[in-house]
């Protein structure tokens, strides 16, 4: 079983809008959700970046991914996984410490992010 890992701990530096600003646009946000639309490009990949708060993800476009974490340790390659979420599919995610995401399939990946605040 995994650390649940701590946000409080994670430099604000390394938060998806200050981090790597080309790949997330706010959408809203106030006291209770943040909603940021995730746009990474093919053959594109993210700086180091963290999602301080749980989300629900719900996916407008999607290809093959690789996600690593601070380390570049490989957390997720869904070329091996076999496969990755539709468009039109919504998952749950937890907070996510520091990551990188690179798109390595050839169509642009689009996400809408609502970060649950409290």
């Amino acid at each position: 079983m995994s650390a649940i890992p701590d946000p409080s701990a994670w430099p604000e530096a390394l938060d998806a809008l200050a981090a790597a600003p080309g790949f997330h646009r706010l959408l809203l946000e106030n006291d209770d959700v943040r909603v940021l639309e995730t746009v990474i490009g093919p053959g594109e990949r993210t700086p180091v970046h963290t999602h301080c708060w749980p989300s629900v993800l719900y996916v407008l476009s999607m290809g093959h991914f690789v996600r690593r974490d601070g380390a570049g340790n490989v957390l997720t390659d869904t070329r091996a996984a076999g496969g990755y979420p539709d468009p039109g599919s919504a998952a749950w995610s937890e907070a996510m410490p520091p990551h990188t995401f690179e798109n390595v399939g050839d169509t642009e990946v689009r996400v809408v992010n609502v970060e649950l605040k409290r």
